[in-house]
């Protein structure tokens, strides 16, 4: 009898082992489940099956459709036409509705807030924070300091045409000088000073009178001359505490110096009329409205 024909019978269990050892423990030759090699073949024809029904193996630039055609993509537009064509009656009336007199149609009001909530969330969030509190650079929309007036139509002006930006004609434009070859050190530390001065903040006296004098001669055609703003420019208000990119000393210094250019883009050409009217009855409804 040659070697391999001899088994290696566990002593214990009398079932023939695979000949391999791990510290003393043999493996013993069970032969696998009936049951679960058939399950394991059914997967296998399953999984094939599956591959060639529906979109599975990547290509260069796309996948391989499917038989059935199946598309996720598909199934979400479907379901988009299907509520946009249940709410096709009331979206019409919210594009021809009177803002102002919106909160007489408690219906209507609910429906544009609830709409107006949703555009927000998909196309201002990103900027505004999903609250709308705004950061850095981008406005708070819960207060009521408005750079270019807080009301219904400012507002959706505002959505529908954007800031400074190169895509719509009838953006909001202003521009803010930059001071930096204009006033030397001591004349920016000064016009620093006069601006913590008016806005209620510790200052120095001294400096904040000479940068009252620079104040009116380079800053008052845009922020007047008590530094309340213009929002016909965009001019912010400098007497509050509330600031776009921040009051202190070192910031204002920065601002001074290099100017401000914040840009919106122009919602009009991406959302529908109805949509503009959603999210400005949003917006105004948050607090900050006029």
């Amino acid at each position: 009898m040659s070697n391999t024909d001899k088994k290696d019978v566990d002593d214990v269990t009398g079932t023939d082992t695979t000949g391999h050892s791990w510290d003393g423990i043999k493996e013993l030759n069970n032969p696998l489940p009936r049951w679960w090699l058939w399950t394991f073949y059914i997967t296998i024809i399953w999984g094939i099956g599956y591959t060639v029904a529906f979109p599975a193996w990547p290509l260069i630039s796309s996948a391989t459709s499917g038989m059935l055609g199946y598309s996720t993509r598909g199934e979400v537009a479907q379901e988009i036409a299907r509520f946009q064509d249940a709410n096709a009656d009331i979206m019409a009336e919210l594009a021809v509705a009177d803002l102002e007199t919106l909160d007489q149609n408690p219906e209507l009001m609910r429906f544009a807030t609830s709409a107006g909530a949703a555009v927000f969330r998909n196309n201002c969030s990103q900027c505004h924070g999903s609250g709308a509190a705004g950061a850095v650079g981008y406005p708070n929309l819960l207060d009521d300091d408005w750079l270019w007036g807080g009301d219904f139509e400012n507002i959706a002006y505002t959505i529908r045409h954007g800031i400074r930006n190169e895509e719509d004609w009838d953006a909001r434009y202003s521009v803010m000088t930059a001071y930096d070859d204009i006033l030397s050190n001591g004349e920016i530390d000064a016009v620093v000073h006069h601006v913590l001065a008016i806005s209620g903040q510790s200052h120095d006296a001294t400096l904040a009178a000479a940068g009252s004098e620079l104040f009116l001669d380079n800053c008052a055609a845009c922020h007047g001359d008590e530094g309340k703003g213009d929002r016909n420019q965009g001019a912010p208000n400098l007497t509050d505490a509330i600031w776009l990119y921040g009051g202190d000393a070192a910031t204002l210094e920065e601002t001074i110096r290099y100017a401000r250019f914040g840009v919106m883009p122009p919602w009009g050409s991406r959302l529908s009329e109805a949509e503009i009217r959603a999210v400005t009855a949003y917006v105004h409804q948050l607090g900050g409205g006029e």
